[in-house]
């Protein structure tokens, strides 16, 4: 008896009816087309593919992706990923947001995530403003941005999204360009087949209140081709260099999942259990 082939995933068959209603130029329609291009890839089936957003303009990305999707309250990515990622893991999960979402009200949770080192990916669309809510300025913007929260000028330091998963203990850490969606979709391909707390911070401009596309292009450098991921001392180092905005993979290392944890402190409860409840069931004949 012949099989029937299965007929190839093409970038087109993760594209969905909705239409992404960003402004046009926004960073995020590169993003979104280089996780087409990843998931073609791969051949990741979409019955196994369940993409998680948080709020902002990226937080439409579900709608926009033929899979499971789940569109979750302000900063709660990550907690809705583990559960999936418990309950089922098989799927493969990826997170979405941007960069308000992510390191302000959420990111009380990404430590957690990363020292967990959660099977997933979480792609941070980071534009350093607020975009949905008019431009104010985010964690990741720079020291004198002006918006309309900050009409002066910005004093605070901005948060350094590599070195700050790096210390948490993230075991895959990279950086990526809208502007550059080949090199983000290799990039993204990577973090997918990794297994472990994957993190991409994707440099994604916002078109209309912080356009970057001049500023960025003239400040982007590739990760040295000396430079050793497995190392984390030296990719800390390389993350806080401030010459350059370097893109490409900063740290990798293979370590135990989450979900290897909880499966053998499953296993060790299941080969327990009947002796201790034979016991507590005898406390009460």
């Amino acid at each position: 008896m012949s099989v029937e082939a299965v007929p190839e995933l093409t970038p087109q068959a993760y594209k969905t009816d909705e239409h992404p209603i960003w402004c046009p130029g926004c960073g995020d329609f590169g993003v979104l087309s280089s996780l087409y291009q990843s998931l073609a890839g791969l051949q990741i089936p979409p019955k196994d593919l369940v993409i998680v957003s948080g709020i902002g303009c990226s937080g439409r990305t579900p709608g926009f992706v033929h899979s499971y999707g789940f569109h979750v309250l302000h900063g709660r990515v990550l907690p809705v990923a583990l559960g999936v990622r418990l309950a089922n893991p098989k799927l493969t999960v990826i997170g979405v947001g941007g960069d308000g979402d992510g390191f302000a009200i959420g990111g009380g949770h990404i430590p957690h995530a990363a020292r967990r080192n959660l099977d997933m990916v979480y792609l941070v669309m980071d534009n350093a403003t607020y975009g949905l809510t008019k431009g104010q300025y985010s964690p990741t913007a720079p020291k004198g941005f002006q918006a309309g929260s900050t009409p002066y000028g910005n004093i605070e330091k901005p948060l350094n999204p590599l070195a700050m998963l790096i210390a948490y203990g993230a075991t895959f850490v990279a950086r990526g360009y809208s502007g550059k969606p080949k090199e983000l979709t290799e990039l993204i391909k990577k973090a997918i087949d990794h297994k472990g707390f994957a993190f991409i911070d994707v440099i994604s401009p916002c078109i209309t209140f912080y356009n970057t596309y001049k500023v960025i292009p003239p400040m982007l450098a590739e990760v040295p081709a000396s430079h050793d991921p497995s190392n984390r001392a030296k990719a800390f180092e390389l993350s806080l260099l401030e010459d350059r905005m370097y893109l490409g993979l900063f740290y990798q290392v293979q370590e135990p999942t989450f979900e290897d944890g909880v499966a053998e402190v499953i296993g060790r409860a299941q080969a327990s259990s009947r002796p201790r409840l034979e016991e507590i069931f005898a406390e009460f004949s």
